[in-house]
């Protein structure tokens, strides 16, 4: 059996990168810019940090006093053989040590505060900052990547803040304090024991560089993993469809795989630092003792001051032992926060803009959209219509042709590249997001239902909507029927992938948000595709209804969805061929004329 069986699964090139040279200042000015933005976080919590701060100094400084008076009684006590005062000395070492546990408790208790407030703040921050992000950001990455930075790196920066920040700042006061007075005792001894700090600089120096890339990876790998497994649980109706179970085992195991590899080379590399460390600490307790017992055989130093001496030397190598173990703990930090921040720092949608009252007037002039940069054919090319209030027009095309994507930049959810759309005149830029989507109603071809109750779900289109508002809308759409006969009618709380309930009732669902939002522009992209044939007349007559008055776009597969629009819309490949009148149209038996005759 082999024991190291983990490299092949980690290119040697990567293991090279690891531990080999570097741009020289990159890393440092990453990890600089992360710390940077760890501390812009804590700023607003000065006060109790300065505290945590004072009380760890305290703690320090009480843990090189407790030492130097235990070597003090030892020489008072009992080479000179005097008592008469030993019962204060004893009291007082005593009230020390109690000194040093209530400072140690209170200083832990208050990093707790400021390192879950700070956490909390990152990951509101990071959260809101979703909302903001374009669509394009979410269509380039998995879900569950994304998660796994809301989730699992923002636990790592979490522990690491709980636990690393008092470690490395106390290891720092105590290892100056220590050598402070080490130098103060003997000088000659205090060389002896720094003889072991150069074999940990270059030790620490050779484990770091592979430790460092290594933690990326492993975060990276983390990511990845949550994604496929999001993807495998959302996506389980067709994985079982398609008896694709073995295939998704397959890229489970392979990614696990990356991970275990990954994970074990870097926790292989970081452990060698205890080890390390227990090994010097342990050679330098022993030259201490060696050599300040020849100086105390010769009369060079008291007992008690070699008792002062060992105890300074394992409690100089405790902080060193200290800061590496935590170093390990920060890198992982690091790179958590580090793919937070990046996020963070991704451009957000432009949300700018004033609140306009629309009456449903759109207009597009030579309007162009492409979803990648420099593909070879544009999505959209140079579409021009123009739409009164009030007006319904079709869109109609074959897939692809360009219908969903003119819905999507009449929302604003994506961002034309070039051209000029106008609402009312006013052109796209210049109105607020909120202000224009708050006018609209959308009913898409897969609704998306919360997981929440019915009443809610339908009361989504507009929060302020009464009971009876919501009922009223569910009328309308037909749904009210199925909802009367669930268990819990309204107070029905759907699953997040309302399974309860079917795709055409969801659909129902989606169509009653709509009627309660009134809006002044409606939005219909195959809104009755998964809808019976029944059903969908009884749905017709309601959104006939529903766009009475209003501006409307709906994209139909289906024909006769659309016998009663006024106006007609044909895309071919991103390009309109036809447009007009339906009517109008209908006499020219062109493009759409022809599609009726089929």
């Amino acid at each position: 059996m082999k024991i190291f069986n983990y490299e092949p699964l980690i290119t040697k090139e990567q293991l090279k990168s690891a531990s080999g040279k570097k741009k020289k200042g990159a890393r440092a000015e990453n990890w600089t810019y992360t710390l940077k933005r760890i501390f812009d976080f804590i700023a607003e919590q000065k006060s109790r940090l300065f505290l945590v701060l004072f009380l760890v100094m305290i703690s320090s400084v009480l843990a090189l006093v407790g030492p130097f008076i235990i070597g003090r009684l030892l020489d008072r006590f009992v080479a000179e053989g005097v008592f008469s005062t030993l019962d204060y000395w004893l009291y007082g070492l005593v009230f020390v040590y109690f000194l040093y546990g209530a400072a140690s408790y209170f200083q832990n208790y208050l990093m707790v505060g400021v390192a879950q407030q700070t956490v909390f703040r990152i990951r509101t921050s990071l959260y809101t900052h979703f909302f903001k992000l374009p669509l394009r950001f979410f269509d380039k990455r998995k879900h569950g990547e994304l998660m796994s930075r809301a989730t699992n790196d923002m636990e790592t920066i979490s522990s690491t803040l709980n636990s690393a920040f008092i470690q490395v700042f106390s290891s720092i006061l105590t290892l100056t304090g220590t050598i402070g007075v080490m130098l103060f005792l003997s000088p000659a001894l205090t060389l002896i024991t720094l003889i072991i700090v150069p074999i940990m600089f270059y030790g620490m120096r050779w484990i770091t560089k592979r430790t460092s890339l290594l933690f990326k990876h492993q975060q990276a790998a983390i990511g990845e993993l949550n994604g496929l497994i999001e993807e495998s649980i959302t996506g389980q109706h067709v994985v079982k469809a398609f008896s694709q179970e073995s295939e998704m085992l397959r890229q489970f195991e392979e990614k696990n795989k990356r991970l275990r590899a990954v994970g074990f080379w870097s926790l292989t590399y970081s452990g060698f630092i205890p080890k390390l460390m227990n090994t010097l600490n342990g050679l330098s307790f022993a030259i201490v003792a060696f050599v300040g017992g020849l100086f105390a055989y010769y009369g060079h130093i008291s007992i008690g001051t070699i008792v002062i001496f060992t105890e300074y030397a394992r409690q100089f190598t405790r902080p060193l032992n200290d800061l590496a173990n935590q170093f390990n703990t920060v890198l992982s930090a690091l790179a958590g926060a580090e793919r937070v921040f990046l996020i963070l720092d991704e451009k957000e949608d432009n949300i700018a803009g004033e609140h306009v009252s629309l009456s449903g007037d759109v207009k597009f002039d030579n309007v162009s959209f492409q979803y990648e940069a420099g593909a070879k054919t544009p999505t959209l090319s140079n579409v021009s219509f123009h739409i009164e209030a009030g007006q319904s027009v079709a869109l109609i095309g074959q897939t692809g042709a360009g219908k969903t994507t003119i819905m999507q930049l009449l929302t604003g959810l994506y961002e034309k590249t070039g051209g000029t759309i106008l609402f009312d005149n006013v052109p796209i830029e210049s109105i607020s997001k909120a202000s224009l989507r708050e006018q609209m109603a959308f009913v898409l071809q897969d609704p998306f239902l919360f997981e929440m109750s019915i009443k809610e779900n339908i009361r989504y289109g507009r929060l302020d909507a009464t009971d009876e508002d919501v009922m009223e809308a569910a009328k309308k759409a037909n749904a009210h029927t199925f909802i009367e006969k669930l268990p819990d009618q309204y107070d029905t709380v759907l699953s997040s992938d309302g399974s309860q309930i079917s795709q055409g009732q969801k659909q129902l669902l989606s169509i009653a948000r709509a009627f309660v939002a009134d809006p002044k522009i409606l939005l219909l992209d195959e809104a009755t595709s998964s809808i019976d044939t029944i059903t969908e007349l009884h749905i017709q007559a309601a959104l006939e209804k529903l766009m009475e008055n209003r501006t409307s776009f709906i994209i139909a597969h289906r024909l006769n969805t659309i016998r009663k629009v006024d106006f007609v819309i044909v895309l071919n490949e991103g390009k309109i061929i036809e447009q007009g009148p339906r009517q109008k149209l209908l006499e020219q038996q062109g493009v759409f004329g022809q599609m009726l005759n089929v």
